[in-house]
């Protein structure tokens, strides 16, 4: 079944992205969680932006998820470079039972699958040729402009056994409807290798379970 991951968290008004209110309604209705890494004064934060004082550390995030008992899947958009080691820590801490970095910088990458922390590499209109695919447990798949590639994209991809996180194209202000139809049509909803990012996880998961 596809996995639904709420692009930070599942909220209900803007205010409530990336924040702990939103992270534990994914959680309760079994969905999965995306949401932004940084560092503040050395130590883990969730920050989209540049963070400042009274952040959420890190750490707050791994004591909610431990009070779920799901297997959800967790998507770290990494937006510092060089926290390698804290994310590595912090993973390993968490005890996330599916969990992937994703955004990095390349040359920051390598430092990830070095440290054999689940790494997907981008594909998008501006990133044609992923980079370290082969390396990679999985790919980002986002459209910033339009839906530029179409179910033999994706079908290229799951035949080389990488997993495929599909960004929503209402992250982006446009309308979702005409690609979450592509997913069912082809029945890439009962692949367990395929998640789909999104502001509307409730709508997703009524909609691929009809």
């Amino acid at each position: 079944m596809i996995n639904i991951i709420a692009h930070r968290g599942y909220w209900f008004d803007s205010a409530e992205k990336n924040t702990l209110t939103a992270f534990s309604r994914a959680l309760e209705n079994g969905f999965g969680i995306e949401t932004d890494l940084r560092d503040l004064n050395g130590d883990l934060v969730i920050s989209h932006d540049v963070p400042t004082i009274g952040a959420i550390s890190a750490s707050q995030l791994i004591a909610l998820y431990q009070k779920y008992p799901i297997s959800a899947h967790i998507a770290l958009n990494i937006k510092s470079d060089g926290l390698h080691n804290l994310v590595h820590q912090f993973i390993a801490d968490a005890m996330f039972q599916n969990v992937f970095v994703f955004d990095m910088a390349v040359p920051d990458m390598r430092d990830y699958l070095k440290n054999q922390i689940p790494t997907f590499t981008r594909f998008s209109e501006y990133e044609t040729q992923p980079a370290l695919l082969t390396d990679c447990k999985g790919v980002w798949l986002d459209a910033f402009e339009s839906e530029w590639y179409g179910i033999d994209e994706i079908i290229f991809l799951l035949k080389q056994n990488k997993a495929v996180a599909i960004v929503s194209p209402e992250l982006h202000g446009r309308q979702h409807l005409a690609l979450w139809e592509l997913i069912r049509a082809h029945e890439l909803h009962h692949n367990d290798l395929v998640s789909i990012c999104t502001d509307f996880p409730m709508q997703a998961k009524e909609y691929f379970d009809e």
